[in-house]
């Protein structure tokens, strides 16, 4: 059974810095990509950033050049690292694994992490 484990959010000052860390266990396949996805209130859930297999990254607009992603793939870990904070970027922030079978994609999500950044 896949269970990812997320932690490292919190409450932090606008401008500050908080890194996210997911840790993945029950993986018995090849992962395409690992990522990390928000969802704040009343809105529904959004890309933050992915990393695939290779190393290809992608990220949110609104979090290029602020965020980074990275992972350990020895550890089927994650990371996300998140500076210079907004008040927006408050949020559930999710784990996300995902697996490929031929044509069809197969997600596994953590339980969320809250960040909540003051003004």
């Amino acid at each position: 059974q896949v269970q990812l484990v997320e932690s490292g959010g919190g409450l932090v000052e606008a401008g500050g810095s908080l890194r996210l860390s997911c840790a993945a266990s029950g993986i018995t396949f090849s992962i395409e990509s690992m990522g990390w996805y928000r969802q704040a209130p009343g809105e529904q859930r959004a890309l933050v950033a992915y990393i695939s297999s290779g190393g290809n990254t992608n990220y949110a607009l609104s979090v290029k050049g602020r965020f980074i992603i990275s992972r350990d793939n020895a550890k089927n870990a994650v990371y996300l690292q998140m500076n210079s904070l907004k008040p927006e970027d408050t949020a559930v922030y999710y784990c996300n694994v995902r697996r490929r079978s031929g044509a069809i994609f197969y997600n596994y999500w953590g339980q969320g992490t809250q960040v909540t950044v003051s003004s």
